[in-house]
């Protein structure tokens, strides 16, 4: 496998045949020590999709990541938020500082913080 990014385009060859540029709508590379790189191609439709060799497929989906987002932000009680930010001890005086300690807020609370 050969991956050439330029910019915001990369050319990607697989044993020398090259995919279409517009059959992708990404891709990611991952490596961990003592394992072999392991590369996702995040194909625009499934026609795309056709290869030969040896390799190790997984098939998924698009993540919808907005509904659990979505989900998770209906939840929160702001009688519960604004006490809780306003009690942090990093809440600064500056412009933003109160919509950085919601976020911050939010943030560690989406971790289970």
């Amino acid at each position: 496998m050969r991956i050439t990014a330029r910019n915001p385009r990369a050319a990607i060859e697989i044993d020398g045949s090259r995919w279409d540029p517009g059959s992708l709508s990404g891709y990611t590379i991952s490596h961990h020590e003592g394992e072999p790189p392991h590369v996702v191609l995040h194909v625009e439709n499934d026609d795309a999709a056709e290869f030969e060799g040896l390799a190790r497929v997984a098939v998924a989906g698009p993540v919808a990541v907005e509904p659990t987002a979505a989900e998770f932000l209906a939840a929160i009680d702001p009688e519960e938020l604004e006490p809780a930010v306003l009690a942090r001890p990093d809440l600064g005086k500056g412009p933003y500082s109160l919509t950085k300690a919601m976020l911050t807020q939010l943030g560690e609370w989406a971790h289970g913080a």
